[in-house]
């Protein structure tokens, strides 16, 4: 018996439509592929959960609009956006220049995010930029070879030294390959139309808490002080919590990220920068005419008078110290690591003179890295 008539017209039509919708699929990859290539130029990362979010929000509000099922809709949209970022790193891996990978802390709008774009935007071949909570997983990823590099902030000009990145270079397998300042300008973003009155709790990075501590002081005296694991982090939780009492400091790039009002602009009292390093697993070679820094990390043998011999012999043989760091060892009370930023190569006849000076006086003695000596600014 023949299919009725009707019946065959409508699945002819249903084939119709399957056709238009893998056309549109089609169409949505080709997209992803240019989406991908924008990213690798622009030094963005591949992943945005907070832009998947908000589309899978306005799927199943439309969804609901169109009398369809909004979490079945939403259910075929994820599979959708995985496939959209399997194209592109497809993509990736079919390139003849393999894009850099680079972790960063925090998220998109980050200043390690803005940092990373700062050094790394317009590279050839691209790069894929990966975030993390924290500078030892960024470092562990590193080590494994599932990142090139990491760029990790390692002090800043008003609350001094990140501890953290201090410690994971401590742990050993990497090296420091290049040095980034850069300028710091917080902001106070809240949810549009909200009041300075209005604002009850303050969320941010405990260092960018600190850097404005005497704005929160002057103007927020009451305010909540919340730490969170990076700025922009701390700006996606008040879009997410989409109150009026909530702000976050973090840079005006996160505002626009979140979809957040600038309510206060001037949050430090002088200008601030951050000096990050690039960390990689093996050292880059420098050209003889570059300007350099080399980076040591020494635990000093247990008697009187050790520190001083340090800086005696460095300044004996002409060498400039740029920064003296001391950091307890885990583990050994009252012992201390001591990390040193000299100018000059290690491999320089007046460094390697000084490595020779030091031994005697240290029981470990560690070059973390020479690399290009960053143009320094007054904070």
């Amino acid at each position: 018996m023949k299919d009725n008539p009707n019946l065959e017209a409508l699945r002819a039509a249903i084939e119709r439509i399957d056709e238009e919708i893998l056309d549109a699929f089609r169409r949505r990859m080709a997209v992803a592929e240019d989406v991908a290539r924008t990213k690798l130029a622009a030094a963005w990362p591949f992943r945005d959960p907070h832009r998947e979010d908000l589309l899978l929000r306005k799927v199943r509000a439309r969804a609901a609009g169109h009398g369809l099922d909004p979490h079945e809709v939403e259910r075929i949209y994820r599979l959708l956006l995985d496939m959209s970022v399997a194209r592109q790193q497809g993509l990736v891996a079919r390139l003849d220049t393999t894009p850099l990978r680079v972790g960063y802390l925090g998220v998109e709008g980050s200043y390690s995010h803005l940092a990373a774009r700062q050094r790394y935007t317009g590279r050839p071949g691209g790069v894929l930029l990966t975030g993390f909570n924290l500078a030892r997983e960024a470092v562990q990823a590193l080590r494994s070879g599932e990142q090139d590099f990491v760029l990790l902030p390692i002090e800043n000009t008003t609350a001094g030294s990140m501890n953290e990145t201090y410690d994971v270079l401590a742990e050993g397998g990497v090296v420091i390959t290049a040095e980034l300042v850069s300028q710091v300008d917080h902001r106070l973003l809240v949810m549009p139309g909200t009041r300075i009155e209005d604002v009850r709790e303050v969320h941010s990075h405990p260092q960018a808490l600190e850097q404005c501590e005497s704005f929160l002081r002057t103007h927020l005296p009451h305010a909540k002080l919340v730490p969170e694991t990076d700025t922009a982090g701390a700006a996606r939780r008040v879009a997410e919590k989409h109150d009026r009492s909530a702000a976050a400091i973090a840079s005006e790039s996160a505002a626009q990220r979140f979809g957040l009002e600038l309510l206060a602009t001037v949050l430090q009292p002088a200008l601030d920068y951050t000096r990050f390093v690039e960390v990689g697993r093996e050292a880059t070679p420098l050209a003889p005419d570059v300007p350099c820094k080399t980076s040591l990390l020494a635990v000093l043998e247990h008697k009187p008078g050790a520190l001083g011999q340090v800086l005696q012999r460095i300044t004996e043989r002409g060498v400039n110290l740029t920064k003296l760091e001391s950091r307890p060892i885990p583990g050994a009370p009252w012992k201390y690591r001591f990390y040193l930023d000299v100018e000059g190569h290690a491999a320089s006849a007046a460094l390697t003179a000084v490595l020779e000076d030091l031994r005697p006086l240290t029981s470990s003695l560690r070059v973390l890295g020479t690399y290009p000596r960053a143009e320094q600014r007054d904070g």
